[in-house]
């Protein structure tokens, strides 16, 4: 495997394992030189906290990239999760267009959406920055409420499977690269995620678990992004990103204290191991 660099832009949440704290150990993990350009800065991430403070740090952007410019740098991969404002989704633009290698990828992780609404502080305006954001995307990764708001169809608790068909096929209208929709459910036994890619569609399925997280959504496309990086297939990088998932929920379940985030630390060597097998 060749030493890549990638880039990751998201957010700091300086407590609560999610966005740039998770991404930047797991992509390194994987084997890869990780850049990082904060979006924001925040105390603690949004979920179960309050009282937490806010730093966005957009207009850092356009210095940042202007330096990047006159020193030559490129990135074989640009990785985005949250970004905190449209103003910032056309600065990453401009990002994508000047520094990207001309073989590299693009991966857009829509963070913007769970659960049937929309995170704080977001509109329409900017779903309509993200989707734009997604067109230039060579793989794009949603949940279904994010997918939902990207191609203005009803978000459903209970659905079957033409409505997911339905879903993948509006994202393939505005991401013409590898869509890969997360979080689908026919059950209360099983997950799956599903990949389409070109003319190909199938589904990654693993075991469910109650308990639900901050960050997951974040641990698993840090994990796809650093598999598919080390040349795994879209498949098996897919695989990866969820089993290790899995594995750092299982590594948290048992402490009630630690509600807040998993233990993804405690399952990097699991990650590693799947990488070379």
């Amino acid at each position: 495997m060749a030493y890549k660099r990638i880039l990751t832009i998201q957010d700091i949440s300086c407590l609560g394992q999610c966005s740039m704290t998770v991404a930047l150990p797991i992509v390194s993990a994987c084997g890869h030189e990780t850049c990082i350009l904060p979006s924001a800065v925040l105390s603690t991430h949004t979920g179960g906290f309050s009282g937490y403070t806010v730093n966005d740090l957009s207009e850092d952007f356009p210095a940042i990239k202007n330096h990047w410019l006159k020193e030559g740098i490129s990135f074989d991969a640009i990785y985005t999760g949250y970004l905190g404002s449209t103003k910032q989704i056309q600065y990453v633009s401009d990002i994508f267009d000047e520094l990207k290698n001309k073989d590299g990828k693009i991966i857009v992780d829509p963070a913007m959406a769970d659960n049937g609404k929309l995170y704080w502080g977001f509109d329409d305006e900017y779903v309509k920055g993200m989707a734009y954001l997604c067109s230039k995307a060579d793989i794009i990764l949603p949940n279904i409420t994010e997918a939902c708001f990207l191609t203005g169809t009803e978000y459903k608790e209970s659905y079957d499977e033409s409505y997911i068909n339905e879903l993948v096929s509006k994202l393939k209208e505005i991401c013409s690269g590898c869509v890969i929709l997360t979080g689908v459910s026919y059950n209360d036994a099983e997950i799956h995620v599903v990949i389409s890619d070109n003319d190909s569609t199938t589904s990654y399925v693993h075991k469910r678990i109650s308990q639900s997280y901050h960050g997951t959504g974040d641990i698993f496309s840090s994990a796809f992004v650093g598999s598919y990086m080390h040349d795994k297939t879209m498949f098996d990088a897919v695989k990866i990103a969820s089993d290790y998932t899995v594995k750092c929920i299982e590594n948290t379940v048992d402490d009630t204290s630690h509600w807040y985030g998993t233990k993804f630390e405690t399952a990097i060597k699991d990650l590693v191991a799947m990488l070379s097998e």
